[in-house]
């Protein structure tokens, strides 16, 4: 059996099919439309019918996505590409490649990569969460999925920052019409946010950190204040879940000082006397949600 999965990213789309043998067999990576639902259809079809012809093989599919099907509308929902915010995406999909297709939101599908066989394969709790554009998060308990019934389960980004200092209130607007939300401090954007308010100049997170690394006294403090709330956050997710691993993917976990500095911190805010929950990088990388899409099935 041939497992096909494709990566919906708001700059890219990626795919690939998996053996039986679990070896990848294709993979192709290509930029995802922008502001057009119809071309996104489009393209995700294109790919998939691309692999089929040069494999040889029907596949069965499995899809992540950001943001997740609604279960009153079956809509999407909840999507930093919000141009496919309200479209029938999944139905669509099925419809026009005539057979059933498995999707789940992009950051489960990299948590059940990472929880099968990737860094945290030997634990029975996992949270998983992609820091990019987005702060999406899932959660794996015994290699099985968690679902919710709203479909939201792990949304640990549009929460509020806990333990806000009074100049973090009430915290900059967040997409999905709340302010100070998670994701709007320790997102790429929101770090690049964060640093305009401090200097008045935009520049991006690997820039910051480049500054930082030089010695500017701006840089540092904003990577600093990133650590902080970082910690903060994600204390709050083990202060709730009490996960063995939490996994870190996205382009802001390639930020070096995260391992050492958010367990030193978090303890301060972990209600209990240690903590043993352990914070990994991701074993696959930013392969890792096209991976657990294919797992889907």
């Amino acid at each position: 059996m041939l497992r096909i999965g494709v990566d919906l990213g708001g700059t890219k789309t990626e795919i690939i099919a998996i053996n039986n043998a679990g070896d990848i067999v294709h993979s192709k990576r290509v930029k995802s439309p922008q502001n057009d639902y119809r071309e996104t259809l489009d393209n995700i079809v294109s790919l998939i019918r691309e692999c089929e012809r040069q494999t040889g093989h029907i596949a069965t599919i499995g899809i992540g996505t950001p943001g997740t099907i609604s279960t009153r509308t079956q809509t999407l929902k909840n999507s930093n590409s919000t141009w496919l915010n309200g479209k029938p995406l999944h139905r669509d999909l099925e419809e026009i490649l005539d057979r059933e297709i498995r999707i789940a939101n992009d950051a489960n599908c990299f948590t059940l990569s990472e929880a099968i066989d990737g860094a945290a394969a030997n634990d029975n709790t996992v949270f998983g969460v992609i820091i990019g554009t987005g702060t999406g998060g899932g959660i794996v308990i015994d290699k099985k999925l968690l679902n919710g019934p709203n479909g939201i389960t792990g949304e640990w980004g549009h929460n509020p920052l806990p333990w806000k200092t009074p100049a973090e209130t009430p915290g900059p607007e967040c997409y999905c019409g709340k302010s100070g939300c998670i994701e709007t401090f320790l997102s790429g954007p929101g770090m690049t946010a964060d640093f305009k308010r401090k200097t008045k100049n935009t520049l991006a997170p690997p820039e910051i950190l480049e500054l930082a690394r030089d010695g500017n006294t701006f840089a540092i403090e904003i990577l600093d204040r990133y650590y902080e709330r970082m910690a903060k956050s994600l204390a709050h997710i083990i202060n709730i879940l009490d996960p063995d691993t939490i996994v870190l993917g996205g382009g802001m976990s390639n930020i070096e000082g995260i391992y050492e500095e958010i367990p030193k911190r978090w303890g301060n805010y972990v209600f209990s006397d240690s903590c043993e929950t352990k914070l990994l990088k991701a074993k696959y990388g930013d392969a890792s949600g096209v991976r657990g899409a294919a797992k889907l099935w």
